[in-house]
């Protein structure tokens, strides 16, 4: 098992290590971890290229992109208010573009040397973010983000694995063995997997006050999954218990018009990406076995990450 921590090549994580690789890596190594899983926000600088440290990379995300990928006008302007806006927020008018998008982001990570790519399978309107009146079911989104899935496939290279991500908005929530069978047999990619990500696993719970609990959920539903589980092939480990955040939310009047400000607020306020601390979290590498375990945090300082990734790793005993 490869032990990572979540990194981006956005301005503020390149600044917390000085946009030097050897800041980074002094950091891997201070911490006993083997490499990093990155987000490519824009195309990975030649230093960062080609290292044993760079496993994985995680592909870029549209939370709300299944009415785009349908051609529904009418129901994006009522979303977006212009044409301009649009395509302000998807970077393209139109399907081929956008998926040239996500081509350039495979090439760049076949580039920069990623054993791993990471896609997000989720979908919800930005009303829906904080009413959770979903008007897609999860079979609706899964389906439609097998055929965007499978219009990339041939960019991935054989040898470069693709981990299905888990999140809380309908999609691959894990809740079904089903669908998430469904996902996996009919993605066109000879090597697939699961990554999953506990905190958004746990989000789909919000009667979840402990960690304990929370490890209890986990396991039963990798359970439920049956002989699917064994295709979690990496974990993104870290604890969300918002559960009582957002029972205060939903009983809130829900707006119909949010700045970005306030959608990313309210998302970190559910998801909030922070390390378990007691030694039951091994119950989840044990039962999972991973080859990947990714120490995922969000963080604003160099000091913060470190003392997360500590606290996470004193409770696994890993260092």
């Amino acid at each position: 098992m490869k032990q990572l921590t979540n990194f981006s090549n956005y301005p503020s994580d390149m600044d917390l290590i000085q946009s030097n690789p050897e800041i980074l890596q002094a950091f891997l190594h201070q911490h006993r971890l083997d490499g990093i899983e990155m987000m490519l926000c824009s195309p990975c600088a030649e230093p960062f290229r080609q290292n044993d440290w760079l496993y994985g990379v995680h592909l870029r995300y549209w939370p709300c992109w299944l009415d785009f990928w349908r051609n529904d006008r009418s129901e994006l302007l009522r979303q977006f208010g212009s044409e301009q806006q649009i395509k302000k927020y998807y970077g393209a008018t139109n399907r081929e573009t956008w998926l040239e998008s996500y081509q350039d982001n495979i090439k760049n990570a076949s580039q920069a040397g990623a054993r791993y790519l990471v896609f997000h399978v989720s979908h919800a309107r930005v009303s829906e973010v904080f009413s959770r009146q979903f008007t897609a079911p999860d079979r609706e989104v899964i389906e439609a983000a097998i055929e965007v899935i499978n219009e990339l496939t041939p960019f991935i290279p054989a040898n470069m694995a693709l981990l299905l991500e888990n999140l809380w908005w309908p999609g691959l929530t894990l809740q079904n063995k089903r669908l998430t069978a469904l996902l996996l047999d009919r993605v066109n990619h000879g090597n697939i997997g699961i990554m999953l990500d506990t905190g958004h696993l746990m989000n789909t719970n919000h009667t979840l006050r402990t960690e304990a609990q929370g490890i209890d959920y986990i396991l039963k539903t990798l359970n439920d999954l049956g002989p699917h589980c064994e295709m979690i092939r990496g974990i993104h480990l870290h604890k969300s218990l918002s559960g009582t955040y957002v029972e205060q939310q939903t009983q809130h009047q829900i707006k119909q018009d949010y700045d970005m400000f306030e959608i990313m607020r309210h998302i970190l306020r559910i998801d909030e990406h922070l390390p378990f601390t007691t030694p039951q979290t091994q119950k989840i590498l044990d039962y999972v076995q991973p080859d990947y375990l990714v120490h995922e945090f969000l963080y604003t300082s160099m000091a913060d990450w470190s003392q997360k990734i500590c606290q996470q790793q004193t409770a696994l005993q890993t260092k």
